[in-house]
């Protein structure tokens, strides 16, 4: 597994396939990473905030608290990811495969999620306030505890906050 120690060196190396390197903690904000191939990286804790991957393959990559606030992902692959705890607040990630990701955990709110495929994917305690998910795709997906306050659904409804008594 080939590491890259800072930005520098990962944009010297001028590569279009990462695969299974180790990215660990790397500061990637703003970069436009489009079209690259990230396929079972190690990302865990990288901050690619504001960056563009539009069409990245991160195809079971470990994204686990990752920060990708405000990244454009869409039409990405992200088959299988690890983004447990992951930050992906007013992410784009319409089109985007996450079928099977694990997304235990994360921040999506006011996330864009418009015909994304979660089919299979594990949104337990994630947070999707505001998010829209219109027309995204959610057979299968585990959705315990997941808050949806205000989430445009599929439908185009709007979830309204719950609150349950307990006696």
């Amino acid at each position: 597994m080939r590491n890259y120690a800072d930005k520098q060196d990962f944009i010297l190396s001028q590569s279009r396939d990462f695969s299974g390197c180790d990215l660990s903690g790397i500061d990637l904000r703003a970069v436009d990473l489009s079209g690259i191939n990230f396929v079972g990286a190690d990302l865990r804790g990288a901050n690619l905030c504001g960056s563009i991957l539009v069409g990245a393959n991160l195809r079971q990559a470990n994204l686990m608290q990752a920060s990708l606030c405000g990244a454009d992902l869409s039409e990405a692959d992200l088959t299988e990811a690890k983004l447990i705890e992951a930050s992906l607040i007013e992410a784009n990630l319409v089109r985007a495969n996450l079928a099977g990701a694990k997304l235990c955990g994360a921040k999506l709110l006011e996330a864009n999620l418009t015909e994304a495929n979660l089919i299979g994917a594990d949104l337990t305690w994630a947070n999707l306030t505001e998010a829209n998910l219109i027309e995204a795709k959610l057979w299968g997906s585990i959705l315990t505890h997941t808050r949806l306050v205000d989430a445009i659904m599929p439908d185009g409804t709007i979830q309204e906050p719950q609150i349950i008594f307990v006696a």
